[in-house]
């Protein structure tokens, strides 16, 4: 089998989806002895000066290409769908470069780098829900449709239980990658169906 084909054929998020599972809920034990799966986010596990933080960012980076390489496969000739698609991904990419200060107060920390993960952070969740909003004008069938919107609306109010609840930031941010890369797996796993 030709390596072309291999690529051409492979599912890519669904690969990079376990990773992440695995990441989010193990490296916890691997990073700072303060760090809590309740109150600290994935952006902590990947944050500034934080033990093992290289295996959270590589995640973040495999994420972004994983998702724009099935994504673009997916949408095929639907550009402003692809376009929105790509900001996310390279977003989700720039936070694993622009690094969250962390959580250790003591600790040095460049508030500059901190400013912009922020803002990559926050264009991440902005693309991801104008895409599944946008989703459901292209995706065929009322549940498809209306899926699309709801994980739309779930990754919102998700986010603003974050700031609400900040004691569960880490759960309600959890929350939005499950469902959102798991939504993104689903639709993307089904090209000829749903489009």
């Amino acid at each position: 089998m030709k390596i072309e084909t291999i690529i051409k054929d492979t599912q890519f998020l669904p690969i990079t989806f376990i990773l992440m599972l695995l990441v989010i809920f193990i490296l916890p034990f691997y990073s700072f002895p303060e760090y809590s799966i309740f109150k600290n986010t994935t952006s902590h596990l990947g944050a500034q000066l934080t033990p093992n933080a290289w295996v959270m960012n590589t995640t973040f980076v495999l994420l972004g290409i994983a998702t724009m390489i099935d994504g673009w496969r997916f949408l095929r000739f639907f550009w402003v769908h692809k376009v929105i698609l790509f900001v996310f991904g390279i977003s989700l990419i720039a936070c694993a470069f622009f690094q969250h200060a962390p959580i250790i107060k003591e600790m040095p920390i460049d508030l500059q780098e901190d400013l912009w993960h922020a803002r990559f952070a926050n264009l991440t969740g902005l693309s991801f829900t104008v895409f599944a909003i946008a989703s459901s004008f292209l995706l065929n069938g009322w549940f498809q449709r209306t899926l699309a919107i709801l994980i739309g609306i779930i990754a919102v109010l998700l986010s603003v239980l974050m700031f609400e609840y900040e004691e569960l930031m880490g759960v309600w941010q959890r929350l939005i990658f499950i469902c959102s890369f798991g939504w993104m797996m689903f639709v993307f796993n089904r090209t000829k169906k749903f489009i």
